[in-house]
């Protein structure tokens, strides 16, 4: 059974960096597509970035362009999202999830890690 597992989340200050690890488990990694969600209390989970098996194609959702880098070690079983410049509306629990397919939507993903908490405040 497949499991993911985030974890870098925490409290940083505005123009701060973090660095997000999911680890991936019980399947084959590079037969997945990886993306980044994140949440805010009782709305709906938002695209933040996709990644494809290769790592070969990316892609961002606008409001993180040009500050937030995926990316991932296919020997490691591990994406990473790299976020810098965060502003306070970055702030919410961030999911990965793995898809066969890829995708900008959350219901093109299957597997789901339970998130971890990112807080960009001063």
């Amino acid at each position: 059974q497949v499991q993911l597992v985030e974890s870098g989340g925490g409290l940083v200050q505005p123009g701060g960096s973090l660095r997000l690890s999911c680890a991936f488990s019980g399947g084959t990694f590079s037969d997945y597509a990886m993306g980044w969600f994140r949440e805010d209390p009782g709305k709906e989970r938002k695209f933040v970035a996709v990644i494809a098996w290769s790592g070969g194609s990316t892609f961002y959702a606008d409001s993180v362009k040009g500050r937030f880098t995926i990316s991932r070690d296919n020997e490691k079983n591990t994406v990473y999202l790299q976020m810098n410049s965060l502003k306070p509306e970055d702030t919410a629990i961030y999911h990965c999830a793995a898809s066969s397919g890829g995708g900008i939507l959350a219901r093109q993903y299957d597997i789901w890690g339970q998130g971890t908490q990112v807080t960009v405040s001063s």
